[in-house]
């Protein structure tokens, strides 16, 4: 996937929020686990509750380490007779020596399809009549977080109605080499209704608004989901999982850093790594920031003590030699978002 294409990343982000936009995310990392203790593993690795889920339901989920930093964060399938992990491009070899290293001990076969399979997202108010238009399958039938078998301009595999941009959409996987048969159908089709292609940097501007977290800036190894927003995936009383014992202590000590939205009063474009500051000094350092296409103003993430961490504290974001004043705000920032619940 580009940062770009020609159109631009204003002009992409724009799309994806007014009309579609199309994502080559072929990079991200699948793995299917089968056997009659696959859930059993996934509860040991991952800090959601697994066995909540339906069949055809997806769930947001992490891996940690003992110390309980977060090894990455990852979508759960159920199938009826498999899961499928979805995890992040740059941590997939890290992730299935993980998965491989903790599934020894279990009944379970684990299979890296990542390389088998590809995956486009198309997202917008419009994805779901351009993809209806294309398949027989009734996508008012899927829910949010759903996901079913079917054909889209007749290329089997999975429709997920999952994203990472706050609007309506889904993301569909098929086999490798149909990948740019079924990009071809989607842009040929949706083209007159707006969808244009969409880049990184759109994807990452789409995402800041609504407060997504990014493995590499906001989330890592060095800190927990506790602290990382993700306290509400994190079911310390599902039994026991990789990383809860560190968890539980931290909770019942006191969690001395959080992961917060922040909203600039003034002009100015907040940057990873730019610092955060109270009362004339730093306090933290900005993990992710944009300024918001759609609002018009920039946001950020950060992590700053837990003291500064309620909604309308105001801090300052330090940009070259100035200290441009914000508010915490709990995100999402943008809340006109297609995306249905």
């Amino acid at each position: 996937m580009p940062v770009q294409y020609p159109t631009g990343i204003m002009a992409e982000h724009a799309a994806v929020r007014t009309t579609a936009g199309l994502f080559d995310v072929c990079h991200m990392g699948e793995f299917v686990l089968r056997g009659p203790q696959a859930l059993d593993l996934i509860q040991k690795i991952t800090v959601n509750d697994a066995s909540a889920l339906d069949v055809w339901q997806a769930q947001y989920s992490a891996m940690c380490l003992e110390s309980g930093g977060i090894i990455d964060d990852l979508l759960v399938y159920r199938g009826p007779d498999h899961f499928m992990l979805v995890v992040n491009a740059s941590n997939k070899d890290k992730d299935l020596e993980w998965v491989l290293q903790n599934a020894a001990d279990f009944d379970v076969e684990v299979t890296d399809k990542s390389d088998d399979t590809a995956l486009l997202a198309i997202q917008g108010p419009k994805a779901s009549e351009i993809v209806q238009g294309l398949t027989a399958t009734p996508l008012d039938e899927i829910g949010y977080y759903r996901f079913g078998l079917g054909a889209v301009a007749g290329i089997e595999g999975v429709i997920s109605r999952t994203g990472y941009t706050g609007e309506d959409g889904f993301e569909l996987y098929m086999p490798a080499e149909a990948g740019m048969d079924l990009w071809n159908a989607l842009m040929d089709a949706g083209e007159p209704k707006g969808l244009i292609a969409t880049g990184l940097g759109c994807r990452d501007s789409l995402r800041l608004e609504m407060g997504y977290a990014l493995y590499g800036n906001d989330l890592d190894e060095e800190h927990t989901p506790l602290e990382s927003g993700l306290g509400w995936i994190t079911k310390l009383d599902k039994g026991d999982f990789i990383g809860r014992e560190a968890l539980v202590r931290q909770k019942e000590g006191g969690v001395g850093r959080r992961l917060v939205g922040l909203r600039l009063t003034d002009r100015g474009f907040p940057r990873h790594g730019y610092p955060i500051s109270s009362e004339g000094g730093d306090v933290g350092q900005v993990t992710s920031g944009v300024v918001s296409p759609s609002l018009g103003v920039g946001v950020a993430m950060g992590y700053v003590p837990t003291s500064l961490a309620s909604k309308g504290t105001e801090v300052g974001v330090r940009i070259r030699n100035k200290t441009v004043p914000a508010v915490v705000q709990r995100p999402p920032f943008y809340t006109d978002g297609s995306v249905r619940r």
